[in-house]
């Protein structure tokens, strides 16, 4: 990568962190570039030429955000951790972004709307689910999940668990929920019978 090519990145990527702390708090409808542009010191004119339109800065944006926040998944996964710490950071992670997700951040021009939904529909199956397989498998093999479970169900009772910690996460005080991950864990792993040590 040549000078000129680093510092578009580098402008790019400064003009990613400043869309998305105005999309989150605003939503896309009240947010212009002209504001974008003020925020990250660029001219609307740098927006247009790297993006052609707001609308594609929103989906290009997006997609670096969910990348970075796939990447933290990855190398939580990839760490030392013993797995039901792995799983109490991806969890809490996965919270987070949901409740993201689930404000103005999210609230698309009605004309992308469609196409953003396809769109989030096959980044879940190009980048989602290959790393969620790779949880499942490594949950299996140290012995956490059972070896017999389907990897749909595994994935299915997973996605469960995270939206109900999502929607308490919203409701209640962050610091509480984070305090209580560790009776969160037990019950995702052992549910409500008496934990003794890993599935045999």
């Amino acid at each position: 990568m040549n000078g000129y090519e680093r510092r578009k990145q580098k402008k790019m990527e400064n003009i990613y962190n400043v869309s998305f702390k105005l999309f989150v708090q605003f939503g896309f409808q009240r947010v212009s570039v002209n504001e974008i542009a003020q925020k990250a010191k660029v001219s609307p004119a740098t927006i247009y030429n790297y993006f052609g339109t707001k609308e594609q800065l929103y989906a290009d944006m997006l997609m670096n955000w969910m990348d970075k926040q796939l990447e933290q998944y990855e190398h939580i996964l990839d760490s030392r951790l013993a797995f039901p710490e792995k799983t109490k950071e991806i969890m809490l992670l996965e919270a987070k972004n949901l409740k993201i997700l689930a404000g103005e951040f999210m609230k698309a021009p009605s004309s992308e709307s469609d196409g953003l939904a396809k769109w989030m529909e096959g980044y879940n199956e190009k980048k989602v689910m290959p790393f969620f397989m790779k949880f499942v498998e490594l949950g299996k093999k140290e012995g956490f999940i059972h070896p017999d479970q389907t990897d749909e169900m595994t994935i299915m009772y997973f996605t469960m668990y995270k939206n109900e910690l999502s929607r308490y996460w919203a409701t209640s005080n962050e610091e509480g929920t984070a305090i209580k991950m560790d009776q969160w864990m037990d019950l995702f792993f052992y549910g409500l019978v008496r934990r003794t040590s890993k599935l045999e």
